[in-house]
Order: C-alpha cells, then structure tokens, then sequence
C-alpha cells in the first residue's frame, strides 16, 4: 500500500470539527514533524538522533525509504532501498552536478550549508513513484536549515571557547608586577598582611587560569572579584574604597566564567588609576524579574561614549576595553544579541557598566 504524504491536502472523514478542523490537525502536524526534525539534527548528521530525523522525513513524505548522507557517504538510513540500488553513483552525480537526481523509484536532493554542499537527501518512492519536485525541495532546503542552524550554533561555541582562551592569557603583567610590589612592601611593615595578600595573590591566579569549565556562580565570580579587588586596594595605599552588594537570591545563578572581573580590572585601569585622591568602585547585583542584573561603577575619570560605543564594537584603542570588548562579545554569543553589555559614562563623570543574564538557563551546568 502506498504511504500517504503529509505535504499536501489529506482527504478522509471530517470528524468533529468538520474539514477545517481536520485540515487544522493536519497543518499542526506537520509543523510539529517539521519541528522535531530540526530538533534532531541540532548535532548535526554525525549525532545519534539523524536517525530519529529521517524516520521522521519519511512519514513526512510518505515514502519507503529515506538516506541522509555527507561528503563521505550514507550516515543514517530508515527504510529499505532497492536491492540493486548503487547509492554511490546517485550521491556521486548529485555532488558532481550539485543538482538534483530524479530515477524512479529513487530522488535525490543536495543539502547545502552556508550556501557549501554539505550532503544529501536520498528517498524511495512508493510503488515506482517519486514525490513532487518541489516536495522534495522544501524538505532538502527544512534539512539543510537545520544543519546550517547547528553549525552556527557550533560557530558560536567555538567563538566564545576561542575568547575565554583569550581572556585567560590576558592577565596584565603589569597587574602582576604592582600586585607583588605590594605584597614586598607589607613584609617588613605588616607581615600578616602580607601572608593574606599573597594567598589572595595565589588564589587569583588559580581561578584565572581555572580550566574547570565556561560557566561559574554569580557567588564564584564575585569572590574573584572581590579577591582582585583587595590586591589593587593595598596597590593603591587604600585611596580606594569598594562597595559589595549582591542579593542572595542572585548567587546561584549561573553566567560565563570571567564576566564580572574584567570589568572591574577595566574599572581601576581606567577609571581610578587616572584619577587623584581616593577613588571608588561598587559592584552590586540583584534580581530583575527573569533577569540577573549585575553593576559595575566607578567615579573614576570617565570617557566619551563615542568612545564607548567604539570599544563594544571592537574598533577602540588597542590599550583600552580590551576585556569589555570580549565579555561583551562572549554574552552576545551565549545570549543573544540583546544581552550585551550597557555603558554609561562621561568624561569626568565616572563609568557604569551594566550585564543582564537570564537568571535561568537550560544545558548550563557550573563546576
């Protein structure tokens, strides 16, 4: 018997609702297969679920039997082809030509990704028939958006993996020299100042170069913080006051590893270190419905948010907002686009930087 396709006005009996009702529930259908197909190849041809994918391309199109192949041949099969079938001449022609195969009982569509062949679709038609040509296309290109999706997404991970790297190798040799500078000057004045600068110096050092994973606690990142934060203030002679606030409830909650503290280090650099008398720098977080809100500001020098805007957007000075440029970057890549970050500032003026996170997020998990 031959399948019935999805694609297309199915006929039957109208039961409860009439025809616009049964037409509803075949619509709604097949927008839930078409769904779950893009939710099986989030990872990609290679991953477990293709499988599951083309089982679900087949009941789609109401054939026998479905191919999804790479560059190098068939990777997930779900039904029986005929058993005189040479599968590597039809992927050949198709990646030869790059157009589609038509031979019934059997049709073949290329898969593109990033406008680059990337595959195939292979699928059996019922009884000698082959599905339309349009058919065929419209799931080709459903398949091909989902791998291009994946690959993105992949892009995206390797990106922020490639930008972590970078903010690990950047810690400041000058930091390091004024940090060591600070703790010889407590030796003979104050020793156990010392001996409490330097295991702060240590442990600094040990969550910079943390390999445990990409995301931490809000409460992890601000010890961190707060831990940079008492260096640079023995640094300075304590001419600079910190203010720490942080709700509970935010704690928890899981962000990129290495978020808070650039900015902060941005903060003295830029802001205090320029500034005469005593400076100050708060850091504060808190609860904003579905969002984790985090604020870093200090009354340092300031700058021209034209000079801002030219460092998030990665075209400022090379000495400056190197680490804002990178945790700006990183959370559009984890979040989205609308979750950078925010800059109020003005020359004279101070700088406040501002991170919101959902305070929620599915797949993170914090060592």
């Amino acid at each position: 018997m031959a399948r019935r396709s999805w694609i297309g006005t199915r006929r039957g009996r109208a039961g409860r609702g009439g025809a616009a009702g049964t037409g509803l529930r075949a619509t709604v259908g097949v927008l839930r297969e078409v769904r779950l197909i893009g939710a099986d190849l989030q990872g990609g041809l290679h991953d477990g679920r293709a499988l599951a994918a083309a089982r679900r391309i087949r009941r789609l199109l109401g054939v026998d039997a479905v191919v999804l192949a790479d560059l190098d041949g068939p990777v997930a099969r779900h039904g029986a082809l005929p058993a005189d079938t040479d599968l590597d001449a039809v992927l050949a022609q198709v990646y030869e030509h790059g157009t589609t195969f038509r031979k019934p009982p059997l049709c073949a569509a290329p898969l593109l990704v990033a406008d680059e062949l990337a595959g195939c679709l292979v699928v059996r038609g019922p009884d000698g028939a082959v599905p339309a040509e349009r058919e065929l296309a419209e799931v080709a290109e459903l398949v091909s958006q989902a791998l291009d999706h994946t690959e993105l997404r992949n892009a995206r991970a390797r990106i922020a993996a490639a930008d972590l790297r970078t903010l690990r190798a950047q810690i400041s040799p000058h930091f390091v020299h004024n940090a060591l500078a600070a703790i010889a000057a407590h030796i003979r004045t104050d020793p156990g100042r010392a001996r409490q600068l330097l295991t702060d110096f240590a442990d600094y050092l040990r969550y910079s170069f943390s390999t445990a994973g990409d995301y931490v606690t809000v409460a992890a990142e601000l010890q961190a913080t707060q831990t940079y934060l008492e260096l640079q203030r023995a640094r300075f002679d304590d001419r600079m006051e910190i203010t720490v606030r942080m709700a509970p409830e935010i704690l928890p909650v899981a962000i990129p590893f290495l978020v808070v503290q650039p900015i902060v280090e941005n903060a003295v650099r830029h802001g205090l270190e320029k500034k005469a008398g005593t400076g100050h720098i708060s850091v504060s977080g808190f609860g904003e419905g579905p969002l984790c809100v985090i604020e870093i500001e200090d009354d340092g020098v300031g700058m021209e948010p034209e000079l801002a805007r030219a460092i998030l957007a990665g075209v400022g000075p090379p000495a400056k907002g190197v680490g804002l440029a990178n945790v700006d970057r990183r959370l559009r890549t984890v979040y989205g686009p609308e979750y950078g970050l925010v800059i109020e500032t003005a020359p004279g003026n101070g700088t406040k930087v501002t991170i919101r996170v959902p305070r929620f997020m599915r797949g993170v998990v914090t060592e």
